[in-house]
C-alpha cells in the first residue's frame, strides 16, 4: 500500500520539475550600435569596390565607375545606415 502514493508524487515531481517551465530566455539580446554601424560600413566599401573593379573591367572611367557604384548601393541598400551617409 505504501507503493501506491510513491508513484503519483514522482509523476508530479517529474512534471513540476522539467527544464522548461524553469527556463526563461532574456528579452531581446542587446545590439551593439557601434558594431551595426562597422558591418554597414564594411558591407558598403567592399561593395563599392567590387562593383567598381567590374565596371572598369568593363571599359568605365574609374572616377565614374566609383560614382556608379555608390550610387547603385545607395539605390541596393537604402535600408541600411551605410547608404544614407
Amino acid at each position: 500500500m505504501t507503493k501506491r502514493p510513491f508513484l503519483p508524487v514522482l509523476l508530479a515531481a517529474v512534471a513540476l520539475c522539467g527544464g522548461c517551465l524553469f527556463a526563461k530566455k532574456s528579452a531581446k539580446p542587446k545590439e551593439d550600435p557601434a558594431m551595426t554601424s562597422e558591418t554597414e560600413d564594411s558591407l558598403k566599401q567592399r561593395w563599392i569596390e567590387k562593383r567598381t573593379a567590374e565596371l572598369v573591367a568593363q571599359g568605365v572611367a574609374a572616377d565614374a565607375a566609383r560614382a556608379q557604384a555608390t550610387e547603385e548601393f545607395r539605390t541596393k541598400y537604402s535600408f541600411t545606415g551605410a547608404a544614407q551617409k
